[in-house]
């Protein structure tokens, strides 16, 4: 689903039911406001999975080698040379998971969901936060992104 202003797809799966869940269109909002903020010009296409807990436990073991669910998976795309298509890749995002960090960190559920998706898709652009600069640099980003949508600083709850 492309919004009439927007150059961007993005795809939605639900493994899970649907009630309580964010709209599409803020999926898409968010989506949107990631890649401006990453400064990406060009159209990109995107899937997001919203899974529960068994599903995202079963993908981040199969992928991740960890025995857990977690929040977000990002899956980038892997072209072959000389393919050029605007996809970037599939996003997982575990339901249960954001609804209990949410709840933890005290945070509108809303923002949480946002704060995934953005993580998420800068994760299919190439960020990363395995080192402490790149996780600086990620962060930073976030922080930026979600404060044009409005959101409080995610990491604010975790330093305190």
């Amino acid at each position: 689903m492309a919004p009439n202003n927007s150059p961007h797809v993005v795809h939605l799966s639900y493994g899970v039911e649907r009630k309580g869940l964010p709209s599409a269109l803020s999926f898409r909002r968010w989506v949107d406001a990631a890649l401006a903020g990453a400064k990406r010009r060009k159209s990109a296409e995107l899937a997001i999975r919203i899974v529960g807990t068994r599903e995202g436990r079963k993908l981040n073991h199969d992928y991740r080698d960890k025995d857990y669910a977690t929040n977000v998976l990002s899956f980038p795309v892997e072209l072959p040379p000389g393919i050029t298509v605007p996809l970037i890749g599939d996003l997982a995002i575990c339901a249960p998971v954001v609804k209990r960090e949410a709840a933890e960190q005290d945070k509108p559920a809303q923002h949480h969901w946002a704060h995934m998706t953005v993580h998420g898709v800068l994760h299919l652009l190439g960020y990363d936060h395995i080192e402490d600069a790149e996780a600086e640099t990620m962060e930073a980003l976030e922080k930026r992104i979600l404060a044009k949508l409005g959101i409080a600083d995610p990491y604010a709850v975790e330093k305190e």
